[in-house]
């Protein structure tokens, strides 16, 4: 019971993850390599700002800024530099590795004796792990109630104008310059509050914590996406991410219960992924569709 309890909290914090990729994956239609470089840079930033005895809420909110800086940079790269979209992201990647290392003084850094977020006086009453539900419960209420709100917004329908189609955007006055920016900046930013969280829950930073996170990212969207095949609204969608986060984590505890290396993880995240890629490809070729409809079809 412990274990699938600390897969929804853990699966609740990384939602965070999965949340900024989708405005910059789902909404923008951008490729951003940046995030295994701001994931990193946010838990470097928030476990040295609470080593140093900042309180670690505000080491979180510095973290996210410091990681809508790094996204800031990607979109200039690309929106000023004519820079390609790749290549910029894996810049701007390649750079906050050397940052992280300089923020940190060393490759890894131990929250071991000090206190966080999930281990001060207003949580430690609650029984193990539950801490992580709770605190992730809340900034993800926070998070995704705010970007449902800023895409409800006439700058978040620009926004979603200039993903859906950035010569139209033009056509209609939108600087879609400018709004590509905005995206990577908050989606940037939401991956490095993400790094900053998880890293306070697990004890620690490391410089290569970003390997293959952009893959854990897809996972929860691309699950989420799979469970749930009706028309969804926005803010609908950003809630299965949490969902389908949650779900990658259950299937991450099934692997290891069936007795596989944990430094195989990242091989079955990239299979996982995979076969949830292929399975709408599955389900249309099988007919699955028919033989189980969905509710309100015809």
């Amino acid at each position: 019971m412990g274990v699938i309890i600390s897969a929804i909290g853990q699966g609740i914090i990384w939602s965070l993850l999965g949340i900024g990729l989708y405005l910059s994956f789902r909404i923008l239609n951008f490729p951003d390599m940046t995030v295994e470089g701001t994931f990193p840079l946010g838990a470097a930033v928030s476990v040295t700002l609470v080593t140093q005895g900042v309180n670690p809420v505000l080491a979180i909110i510095i973290a996210g800024i410091i990681g809508g800086v790094a996204g800031l940079i990607t979109g200039l790269l690309y929106t000023k530099g004519q820079i390609p979209i790749l290549l910029a992201g894996i810049l701007t990647m390649t750079a906050t590795y050397s940052i992280n290392l300089r923020i940190m003084g060393q490759a890894n850094k131990s929250l071991l004796g000090v206190k966080t977020l999930f281990n001060n006086q207003f949580v430690n009453w609650l029984p193990d792990n539950f801490p992580t539900i709770g605190v992730g419960i809340v900034i993800v209420i926070v998070i995704v109630a705010s970007v449902a709100w800023f895409l409800q917004t006439e700058l978040g329908q620009a926004f979603i104008a200039t993903g859906d189609n950035q010569t139209m955007a033009w056509a209609l006055g939108i600087n879609s310059d400018a709004m590509v920016t905005l995206g990577l900046i908050i989606s940037n930013a939401l991956i490095a509050l993400g790094g900053a969280l998880v890293a306070q829950n697990n004890g620690f930073a490391d410089v290569n914590m970003g390997i293959g996170i952009i893959v854990v990212a897809l996972a929860s969207i691309i699950i989420g996406e799979v469970v749930y095949t009706d028309k969804l609204t926005l803010t609908e969608r950003l809630i299965t991410v949490v969902i389908g986060s949650i779900l990658y984590r259950f299937v991450l505890v099934a692997v290891l219960a069936f007795g596989f290396d944990a430094n195989d993880l990242n091989l079955f995240s990239a299979v996982i992924l995979g076969l949830a890629l292929l399975l709408p490809k599955f389900r249309h070729s099988l007919n699955i569709a028919k033989l189980f409809p969905q509710k309100g079809a015809k």
